[in-house]
């Protein structure tokens, strides 16, 4: 019965009892849809119930309090007490409790028990954690440790987690997933049929889906016939703003030769409808945002998102339903259906929101993908927008160094050592966390002058921290230092980043035998790469 974790999983659990051990008691996991994130806290629950707790399981709909439920007594034997409704659970003998946010928001509720009646939270879903109702339960159980379970968010998301959490303790990107094979690979197509939702209003922070329904109505007729061109053979995924646009998409894709089914919150045969999806009796299944969340169908190999949206993490729920590995089935990849949307508003997510953490890199993902005659393997092209992005960036910043080489002659620019190492987790960093917005420590300050780094240009401890983490990990590695980069660009060798530390030394020892004139005699320094051997 008991779950083997793989190693991602492992390292997040450890990851998780550091952050509590070290004394921040609320803190995020971050999962991409797919990869297991129920089974790591079924067993944080087991460790949790061992150490003597009582733990509460948080979701915000009864279907994913049942999964949760199942899951972990699959993964660990342990079984659950209900809190929703009628159903209490201060009569029962479990250590283990699944709660109905809605039920136990109430304050009448929550006064039935002991400040300190659960000693750990688990929030499934924890982007809803933000709302009114979780942090009233947080805040009645303020002693017990917290752990917060998401897919992946982006910045805006984690600025708003961070009004709630302490910390992150584990993340695991979507590339590394789909790299390590624990996730198919996402094939993107950008149709070259432009939707007009430049006059969709807003609601609630994301488009108003009212709105959105009324201005796809007149697309759905090409957006099916645009479908049967690359969906034919793909077992699909439809999501769409309204039942009844839905409903409707439905009835057009089946007058286009597809055997489509629709599903929503109403559908009395909606278990039916699913089963009948998954064993193939449909190749087309729409839906009105109900299946973003707590749906399984690993068969699911193409994607259609007609509910353009502005929130990553929701993006990242539609396209996840399709990640999951399926061999049984033939699956060899998900297809993502991208439509030209044409909006005044810039910050909608795109197939590149979902592994591209820079945004400059993401705008040239997107470009690329737009001029695309044939679906493109997303991790593939995201490399080759980052070079591109990164030789844009590297032009600019030699300006920028030309005008400021005076007056950081002896210390290296931050900004400088992240380009050259090819960081842009560094570049692109913007603080999520209380703690990370403040100002650097005098220890930091300290540590990254004698690293070489010039300390007045980093804002940020966050930033400062992740800086200090990356120099030291560089030193362990033998890789260039800071001071070594300054000096072999100033000589005009491009990527000295990459070099080791050895290999920089001996060019430098070079270039001192020579006098210090330039490079050395037969050296290229623009093309110049060391020997790796």
């Amino acid at each position: 019965m008991a779950a083997t974790l793989r190693p991602y999983q492992q390292a997040a659990r450890e990851g998780i009892h550091a952050q509590w051990d070290g004394g921040r008691l609320r803190t995020l996991l971050v999962l991409p849809t797919g990869t297991g994130k129920t089974i790591v806290f079924a067993k944080i629950t087991e460790d949790q119930v061992r150490a003597g707790d009582r733990v509460l399981i948080l979701a915000h709909r009864g279907e994913l309090l049942e999964q949760a439920a199942d899951k972990l007594y699959r993964a660990t034997g342990l079984t659950c007490a209900v809190e929703k409704a009628e159903q209490s659970c201060l009569t029962a003998w479990n250590r283990v409790v699944v709660g109905s946010v809605q039920t136990l928001m109430r304050p009448q509720r929550l006064a039935q028990f002991d400040h300190r009646y659960f000693g750990t939270i688990i929030i499934d879903e924890a982007h809803h954690a933000v709302t009114d109702g979780y942090r009233r339960i947080l805040d009645w159980f303020g002693d017990a440790r917290v752990l917060g379970v998401t897919a992946t968010p982006d910045r805006g998301d984690l600025r708003n987690l961070g009004e709630v959490f302490d910390s992150l303790a584990y993340e695991y990107k979507l590339t590394q997933a789909i790299r390590e094979g624990y996730l198919c690979k996402i094939m993107a197509q950008t149709i070259p049929l432009q939707l007009d939702i430049s006059t969709v209003g807003m609601s609630g922070g994301d488009f108003a889906a009212e709105e959105l329904g009324t201005a796809l109505d007149p697309y759905l007729d090409q957006i099916a016939e645009q479908m049967t061109h690359y969906c034919r053979e793909r077992r699909t995924v439809v999501f769409l703003p309204l039942i009844k646009t839905s409903q409707k998409f439905r009835d057009k894709l089946n007058t286009h030769g597809f055997r489509a089914a629709e599903v929503n919150g109403k559908s009395p045969d909606r278990a039916k409808i699913q089963a009948d999806f998954a064993a193939g009796r449909y190749n087309v299944l729409c839906n009105s945002m109900l299946l973003t969340e707590g749906w399984d169908c690993p068969g699911v190999d193409c994607v259609v998102v007609l509910r353009p949206t502005k929130v990553r993490s929701l993006y990242s729920q539609m396209v996840g339903r399709g990640t999951r590995l399926s061999p049984e089935t033939g699956k060899q990849n998900l297809l993502l259906l991208d439509f030209l949307w044409h909006t005044d508003r810039h910050e909608l997510c795109r197939p590149a929101d979902l592994i591209c953490e820079d945004h400059a890199v993401a705008v040239q993902l997107t470009d690329t993908l737009a001029h695309a005659a044939a679906p493109q393997d997303l991790e593939e092209a995201v490399v080759q927008a980052s070079t591109d992005v990164v030789a844009q960036r590297e032009e600019a910043l030699a300006k920028q160094l030309a005008e400021q080489r005076r007056k950081r002659a002896r210390l290296v620019d931050p900004l400088q050592y992240e380009m050259s190492i090819q960081a842009e987790d560094l570049s692109g960093y913007v603080p999520a966390f209380g703690w990370e917005s403040a100002p650097p420590t005098m220890q930091q300050t300290a540590a990254l002058e004698k690293f070489g780094i010039l300390p007045d240009a980093v804002d940020s401890a966050g930033k400062a921290s992740l800086l200090l983490d990356r120099l030291a990990k560089r030193r362990n590695e033998g890789l260039t230092t800071p001071k070594q980069i300054r000096c072999l660009e100033r000589y005009g060798f491009h990527h000295v980043g990459t070099w080791t530390f050895d290999q920089a030394a001996r060019m430098i020892t070079r270039i001192s035998a020579g006098g210090w004139r330039g490079a050395p005699k037969g050296v290229n320094p623009k093309t110049y790469t060391p020997d790796f051997a």
